[in-house]
């Protein structure tokens, strides 16, 4: 029988798998993106935020193990049912964004604006789905000091990328997205 300790490392080990895939794909849309003319602004902090996701599924493991956190029942299902939201909102975003998806802050001048899929409802989809995550991920089982840290640190990164990735994206961005909120879809009565 599988334990829920051996099942939480297999899926932070799952994870891990996804994100060196993320890695690849976005390599080939960062060329891509060169290759057409693109504009990278943002690198320093971009350092950052690759060390801070790095640790955090290492944080999460070892948080676990070090300080022996038990599954926390119905918590721990929540916390999954919210981790595995996250990754559809993800790659609804990817998918959204097509060749236009990267880890990286690079604009091909011209271009516009993309405007489908969630990003019809919110300007940053990809960052709710990371939000949640760095929440719920450590949440699964137990790990509330990696919930905690990291969701702070990725608050304050967060402040960093989001003004220079609208910055770079200039005045057709901020047209197309003057009315929709950054973070939570707006809801309407009729």
């Amino acid at each position: 029988m599988v334990s829920s300790l051996d099942g939480y490392l297999g899926f932070l080990g799952l994870l891990a798998t996804e994100r060196l895939v993320e890695l690849v794909l976005s390599q080939r849309n960062a060329a891509r993106a060169f290759a057409r003319g693109g504009v990278e602004t943002g690198r320093g902090h971009y350092r950052v935020m690759v060390v801070l996701h790095s640790l955090f599924l290492v944080a999460c493991g070892a948080e676990v193990l070090g300080l022996s956190r038990p599954f926390p029942g119905a918590t721990g299902y929540a916390a999954l049912g919210v981790a595995l939201a996250a990754q559809v909102l993800r790659y609804w975003a990817i998918a959204s964004l097509g060749e236009y998806w990267n880890t990286r802050v690079i604009v091909v001048p011209g271009l516009p604006p993309v405007t489908r899929g969630p990003y019809r409802y919110l300007r940053h989809p990809n960052y709710v789905a990371v939000v949640l995550e760095l929440a719920a991920v450590p949440l699964i089982h137990g790990a509330w000091v990696t919930a905690l840290v990291f969701s702070l640190a990725n608050a304050l990164l967060l402040r960093v990328r989001i003004r220079a990735e609208e910055a770079a994206l200039g005045a057709a961005y901020a047209e197309a997205f003057a009315h929709k909120p950054r973070f939570l879809p707006e809801m309407h009565r009729d």
